[in-house]
C-alpha cells in the first residue's frame, strides 16, 4: 500500500510540474514570436489558460498534502488537543460538502457540455473534456480531505496543517544572521 501512494505522490507531483514546464515554456515561444517575429499561435492564450487552470485545480489536493494552504488558526490552536480535533472534523467535513456542491455542479455542466457538443473556440477539443479538471481537481481534493478526516478520527492528525509563513520568517532570519555572524 505504501507502494501505491509513494507513486501516487511521485505522479501528482510529475503531472504538476509537467503543467507548469508546458505553461511556461507556451507563453516564452508565444512572447518570443510575437515581439520577435510578429506572429504567433492563435491558440496559445486559450491552452495557456487551460494549463494554469488544472495546474492550479491539480494542485489544490497536493497543497493540502504538504501544508501549503495558509489558514488563520489562532483560534483553533489555544484549543485544547481533543476540541481542536472536534473543530477541525467539523472543518473537514463542512470542506467536503463545499467540494460536493461543486463536484454536483461541475457533473451538470459538463454533462450539458458534452451533449451539446461545444468545443473550445482556438482549439478543436470539445469543452467537456478540457473542463473534465473540475471533476479530477475537486475528486482528488476530496480525497485528501477524506484522507485528513479519517487521520482525525483515529488521533494521528489533529486537523489541517498550515504554512506559519511569521515562523518561517523568524527561522529565515535567524539562519541568516547565524550565516551573517560566521564570516
Amino acid at each position: 500500500m505504501n507502494r501505491l501512494i509513494q507513486f501516487w505522490h511521485r505522479t501528482e507531483e510529475t503531472v504538476i510540474a509537467l503543467l507548469l514546464v508546458c505553461m511556461t515554456l507556451l507563453v516564452f515561444i508565444e512572447v518570443v514570436l510575437r515581439f520577435g517575429f510578429g506572429t504567433g499561435f492563435m491558440w496559445s492564450q486559450e491552452l495557456t489558460l487551460l494549463l494554469s487552470a488544472w495546474f492550479v485545480l491539480f494542485g489544490i489536493s497536493y497543497g493540502l498534502r504538504i501544508g501549503a494552504h495558509i489558514g488563520v488558526d489562532v483560534l483553533v490552536r489555544a484549543l485544547p488537543d481533543r476540541a481542536r480535533r472536534v473543530v477541525s472534523a467539523l472543518a473537514v467535513i463542512l470542506s467536503l460538502v463545499y467540494c460536493g456542491l461543486f463536484l454536483a455542479g461541475s457533473w451538470v455542466y459538463l454533462a450539458k457540455m458534452k451533449m451539446i457538443g461545444i468545443e473550445l473556440e482556438d482549439m478543436a477539443i470539445p469543452a467537456w473534456q478540457a473542463h473534465s479538471i473540475l471533476l479530477i481537481g475537486l475528486g482528488l481534493f476530496s480525497i485528501r480531505l477524506l484522507e485528513m478526516l479519517w487521520g482525525i478520527v483515529r488521533g494521528t492528525s489533529t486537523g489541517f496543517q498550515h504554512v506559519d509563513e511569521a515562523e518561517e520568517s523568524l527561522h529565515l532570519a535567524e539562519q541568516l544572521k547565524r550565516e551573517g555572524g560566521a564570516e
